[in-house]
This record gives structure tokens, C-alpha cells and sequence, in this order.
């Protein structure tokens, strides 16, 4: 079948390819529709590398994806031909003693799509467990459908957060993630979430939401902002979400005594880590790392209404234009947040 192929660092094709597509009788077989671009595709197209994870050999791309079941094995219920659906990319050992601890996100024999060796999704079909394919409600769009997997990242950090309502939060970095955190931050409880970053388009596109406050840096003081508006208490919660190591060189001035900090971006660069700064107020800090059990769940908020994230989808590609949709991606324009491929031209 054809697919986008990452052949090596800074080598993308569009290309016939065999890929293995036996359905067992708990798979189903997915007609993808559309695959949203995320950082870690586009961090495998530059750097062909994300920490561990080494791009060796050719690998297709693409985790964020919805599309149609077009067959389903002989012993899954509950789905059927026809049904929109929207699959969690990441497939643990359900036998393994982080699924049984509810961690599965962190199991170490997990299979994730466009993970290195593990193929993704941008291809004309794929199969994948009965277990992790949500079926789409009426009211949710195949380009809503392809945005539940970063959703579920945001729903990650808040979960992690453990937000109480009322709460004050601040993010450090306004992309797709940053966004999303603050849009589950609110949904969870909090009463508004400040958003910081050097985009002022990005910024402009978060303050549309009610409850976001954004902070464009180095014209405005994160911490300044949240002080003045928390009569100098500080945020309850500092979710990272930049990946910028710089971040983290005042990365807990905005928190309050006893807050929380929850750490999601993946620094590529060391980081300053001031762990005196920490002590001193005795924060609670959580780590990230993509998502165990929210998945449905944030489908769920999508399709009532809670959080729009529609506003977030920038420009939408052909899958023949796939090639330039990653390098438009790999520029990182400032008024992009989330680049999506449609490979079915039928709408929806």
C-alpha cells in the first residue's frame, strides 16, 4: 500500500510499501481518513531520533488518527462496518505488570504507532485491537476524531495534576499540547489557566477560549501575571509543556507554596534544575508521559460540547501533499497549530 515513509532524517516519500495486515479476532480493520501531525512526527523527520528511539530503518509515520471500520474479527462486539472511530495508538501487554498496575502508558513492551520500529498510520488502512477503537458519536467530526489522541495528553497532565475546583493553573508553551492541557485544566475544574509563550498568534488563538489568560514572553513576566492576579499567592499548578529547556530556568517562580508542577514537554537540551527552588516550597512534582485510561474519556468531553478543539486545526492536507504538509510542519510557523492529512476525499 502507499504510504508516507520516513526514510532517514530529512528524507520523506510517498511510496508503495508491504506491511503486514493479518486480522486476528480481535482486530479490527480501519479505512483511515484523516492523521494530524504531531511534534513527535515531526522531531522523528528532523532529528530522526527522539531520546532511546532511533529511526534505522525506513518507517511510516503518523499516530493521530481517525477513519471507518471496514472489516472486524470474528470475535469482537460492540463495533461494526461502517462505524466512525477514532484508535488509541499505544497497545500494551495486558498481561504485563503495568497494565495491571493501570500504567500501561509506561509498559515496556508497549507497541505505539510511528514509534521506532513500530509503523504509523498514514496509509490507506490499518488493524489494530478492538480494545483501542473508540466509536465516534454523530457530533464528532473525523478531524475532531484525529484530535482525541493529543486531547488525551492534556487529560494526562490534568489527571496528574489531581485539580481541585477552583484551582489556578499556568502553562509554559502555547502549541497543540499547551493548549489542550489548559483546555482539560478547565474542563477539569480550574477556574482559569494562564498560557505563556512567545507566539502572539498562538496566544491570540488560546485567548479565544473563556478562562484562558495569555502571557506573551519576554513582553510579560509569567510569574508577575499570576502573582498579580492571585494577590501574590501563585498558580495551585505549572504544567511545562514548551519542552524548551530555558523553561526551567524559572520554571517554579509562578507556583504557589505546596503547588504543583507537572512536567510534559520533553526537553531535547539539558535542563537547569533548581532543586532548592523546589524545596523551598515544598512542591509536588508530577511527570507525563503519554496517557493510560483517559482516552474514552476524553472523547467523551469532545463530543459534549466542553471542549471545542476545532478552532486548533490550522490548514488540512491531501494525502498526495503529505510531503509538504511535514515540511510547512518542520518550519514551525507561528500561526500553525495543528497540521492535519486527509486521505479519504469523501468529507467528513
Amino acid at each position: 500500500m502507499k504510504a508516507l515513509v520516513l526514510e532517514k532524517q530529512n528524507e520523506l516519500t510517498l511510496r508503495d510499501i508491504d506491511l503486514p495486515s493479518k486480522l486476528g479476532p480481535n482486530d479490527v480493520r480501519v479505512a483511515i481518513h484523516t492523521v494530524g501531525i504531531c511534534g513527535s512526527d515531526v522531531h522523528y523527520y528532523t532529528h530522526g531520533r527522539i531520546g532511546d528511539y532511533v529511526v534505522r530503518e525506513p518507517m511510516v509515520l503518523g499516530h493521530e488518527a481517525s477513519g471507518v471500520i471496514c472489516e472486524i474479527g470474528s470475535s469482537v462486539t460492540g463495533l461494526a462496518v461502517g462505524d466512525r472511530v477514532c484508535m488509541e495508538p499505544g497497545v500494551p501487554d495486558l498481561a504485563s505488570r503495568a497494565s495491571k498496575l493501570g500504567i500501561y502508558n509506561v509498559d515496556p513492551e508497549v507497541t505505539f504507532w510511528a514509534t521506532p520500529p513500530v509503523h504509523g498510520v498514514l496509509r490507506p488502512e490499518v488493524v489494530h485491537p478492538a480494545a483501542f477503537t473508540y466509536k465516534l458519536p454523530e457530533n464528532v467530526s473525523f478531524a475532531e476524531g484525529a484530535m482525541v489522541e493529543p486531547f488525551a495528553i492534556g487529560m494526562q497532565a490534568a489527571a496528574r495534576a489531581r485539580i481541585s475546583p477552583g484551582d489556578t493553573a499556568a502553562v509554559i508553551g502555547c502549541g497543540p499540547i499547551g493548549i489542550m492541557i489548559a483546555l482539560a485544566a478547565l474542563a477539569g475544574g480550574c477556574s482559569k489557566v494562564f498560557i505563556a509563550d512567545l507566539s502572539v498568534p498562538k496566544l491570540a488563538i488560546a485567548a479565544r477560549y473563556p478562562g484562558i489568560v495569555p502571557v506573551c514572553i519576554p513582553e510579560q513576566s509569567l510569574a508577575e501575571e499570576v502573582f498579580a492576579h492571585t494577590n501574590q499567592w501563585g498558580a495551585d499548578i505549572v504544567f511545562e509543556a514548551s519542552g524548551n529547556a530555558k523553561a526551567f530556568d524559572d520554571l517554579f517562580k509562578p507556583a504557589r507554596p505546596g503547588g504543583t508542577v507537572v512536567l510534559v514537554g520533553l526537553p531535547v537540551d539539558p535542563v537547569r534544575f533548581d532543586v532548592a527552588a523546589a524545596i523551598s516550597k515544598e512542591l509536588r512534582i508530577e511527570t507525563v508521559f503519554r496517557y493510560a485510561n483517559v482516552f474514552e474519556r476524553a472523547l467523551d468531553l469532545i463530543a459534549s460540547g466542553k471542549v471545542d478543539l476545532k478552532p486548533l486545526i490550522t490548514a488540512t492536507f491531501d494525502f498526495s501533499a503529505s510531503v509538504e504538509a511535514f515540511e510547512r510542519a518542520a518550519m514551525g510557523l507561528p500561526s500553525d497549530v495543528k497540521l492535519q492529512i486527509r486521505l479519504d476525499q469523501q468529507g467528513g
